[in-house]
């Protein structure tokens, strides 16, 4: 019996949930916290900074990439892809090919 009033009270102390819920309870933020959250803004306010001064212009940076999408291996490959299967599934069949079962005018006649 004292062993588990013991343990209920080591158990009881331990609360895995105690920042949430009713009854929580508050963290206090710490030196450490307020320097985190010093150092988020610093790095949002250069970030913004960034995007509202950019390097390239939006005529400049038209088309800047145009070349490395044409010449690419990824582009060459989906081409290739591309021409097999129109090779193996859009044939150009004729009327001839599809009526080739019915030749009567063959020399076993």
């Amino acid at each position: 019996m004292r062993l588990g009033l013991a343990l209920l009270t080591i158990h009881i102390n331990k609360i895995p949930y105690r920042f949430r819920g009713k009854y929580r309870r508050v963290k206090k933020p710490s030196l450490h916290d307020l320097l985190k959250m010093k150092q988020d803004f610093e790095r949002e306010e250069q970030n913004m900074l960034i995007l509202r001064h950019p390097y390239l212009t939006l005529e400049q940076s038209h088309g800047h990439m145009k070349d490395m999408y044409v010449n690419s291996r990824k582009q060459k490959f989906f081409e290739k892809v591309l021409a097999e299967n129109r090779q193996k599934f859009q044939k150009e069949i004729t009327i001839a090919e599809r009526l080739c079962h019915m030749r009567v005018t063959e020399a076993w006649d």
